[in-house]
């Protein structure tokens, strides 16, 4: 098996060929890795996969997560307890058989009002809309290398507070009580700038929008500076537009990446199975240095 790559952009991805998801070595499985954490996304078509394979290469990235506690509930593939159902369709009572919808998901990073959130998430592509449902990613490295360095300066310093009142969809998660002051609001405050631990890489972690809050700062004062910050983190040069195909696999890094989703037609399908791999690393800003 020989792995070739192609960048998708400057700033992030990679679409891998000579892969089969199904029947990878350990040796392939180092290169795709390698690949993967110098590009923070990577694709993969034509994947001809069974949940149990899925689940499988997931494994190979770390301890698997079960599936998020949405306002929707725990939606799992059938004997796959570990993989979640994103999904608009129904069963004949009316109950989501998946999570999410049909309606656009707002910028975010998977979890990250935790203390150690996910490393990695990843979707496979089981049935599509005609159109819509694509999902778009932001490069956290290259936003922070855009931004001039006064800014980078003064955020260095700062932390924001991650809110996990909401999820990517708007909805409440089950279990928690609404809050929309971000200074009270449950969630967990990490650095705006970290080092991404494997690689050694600064990068912004923002988490989402969303009831965010830049602790130690007046809320006004931190909604102007987040307003900077996000200007920089969602601009067309750190983005990628990934169209879906049947088959098609899409890995990132939760700690380097964003991602978002469009909407799409209510009276269309779209499932995708996702599987989450558990946090390892606490986020974590660069050791600065100090002068002499």
């Amino acid at each position: 098996m020989s792995i070739r790559h192609t960048p998708i952009t400057p700033a992030l991805g990679a679409t891998i060929e000579g892969v089969d998801l199904a029947h990878l070595g350990p040796s392939e499985f180092r290169e795709l890795y390698e690949v993967w954490q110098r590009h923070h996304v990577i694709v993969l078509r034509d994947q001809r996969l069974t949940n149990q394979a899925f689940e499988d290469f997931s494994a190979m990235l770390g301890e698997l997560d079960p599936p998020p506690n949405q306002g929707a509930g725990r939606k799992s593939v059938p004997g796959h307890p570990n993989l979640y159902v994103v999904s608009n369709r129904k069963n004949a009572g009316g109950e989501p058989l998946g999570a999410l919808g049909d309606g656009e998901a707002s910028w975010h990073t998977d979890m990250s009002y935790l203390e150690r959130p996910p490393f990695a998430s990843m979707l496979w592509s089981v049935e599509l809309p005609s159109t819509g449902g694509d999902t778009w990613f932001a490069s956290m490295p290259a936003a922070l290398r855009s931004m001039p360095a006064d800014l980078v300066a003064r955020i260095s310093r700062l932390g924001i507070k991650h809110d996990g009142t909401y999820d990517s969809g708007g909805n409440v998660r089950k279990g928690v009580v609404p809050n929309d002051d971000p200074r009270q609001s449950v969630g967990t405050v990490h650095p705006i700038v970290i080092t991404q631990p494997e690689t050694g890489e600064p990068t912004l972690y923002l988490g989402r929008r969303r009831n965010a809050w830049i602790a130690g700062l007046s809320v006004d004062e931190s909604e102007r500076l987040l307003n900077i910050i996000w200007s920089y983190a969602t601009a067309d040069p750190v983005t990628l537009r990934h169209q879906w195909r049947v088959g098609d696999v899409v890995l990132w890094n939760n700690l380097t990446t964003m991602h978002r989703r469009d909407a799409f037609p209510p009276t269309e399908f779209r499932t995708l199975h996702r599987s989450q791999i558990k946090g390892r690393y606490v986020p974590s800003a660069p050791v600065r240095q100090e002068a002499a």
